[in-house]
């Protein structure tokens, strides 16, 4: 006997569809208490006593997310999401940042140029996959860190309806 889903179709969508991410909001993982999910979305999300998510901003067209569905017949499908983010000007309190992020366990909220909302880190801990610092070649390269936060789910990340402003630092 084969494992079967409902399917439902997918309509034609003419409205845009713009690439690239606008913020992301980021906590350590043990920071979510838990989270409310609400026709099949993120609908609340509870943090452990005064903990906050924190934004981390960047310059326009320099981060992106993607996720990509892993087959497996055997053990089951799985998804890996890569946040791919981009900090211009090398300094001491962007490296300090970028090595925290790359040792801590996260839960990573992006919101994309659409102004949607998407949830990392539902199954297990988002954590860093790899990084580096460039100072470019010629001088109108950039001088930048970057960081690749990696997700594995059980499913493409989850849209988040909950209110940010409720749970981010200011």
């Amino acid at each position: 006997m084969a494992c079967s889903q409902t399917l439902n179709g997918i309509t034609l969508d003419c409205s845009p569809s713009l690439g690239g991410i606008k913020m992301v909001y980021i906590a350590n993982y043990d920071d979510v208490a838990g989270t409310t999910i609400t026709d099949d979305a993120i609908s609340a999300i509870s943090m452990s006593g005064t903990a906050k998510f924190h934004k981390y901003n960047f310059r326009r067209n320099t981060a992106s997310m993607t996720s990509t569905l892993n087959v497996d017949a055997t053990n089951g499908n799985t998804v890996s999401t890569d946040v791919v983010l981009s900090f211009l000007k090398q300094e001491t309190a962007k490296r300090i940042e970028i090595a925290a992020l790359s040792i801590g366990e996260l839960v990573v909220v992006v919101e994309d140029a659409n102004g949607k909302l998407w949830y990392l880190g539902k199954d297990l801990p988002v954590t860093a996959s790899a990084g580096g610092a460039e100072t470019g070649t010629a001088f109108t390269d950039g001088n930048r860190y970057t960081i690749t936060l990696q997700d594995n789910s059980l499913s493409y990340p989850y849209e988040v309806t909950a209110d940010m402003t409720d749970i981010t630092v200011a």
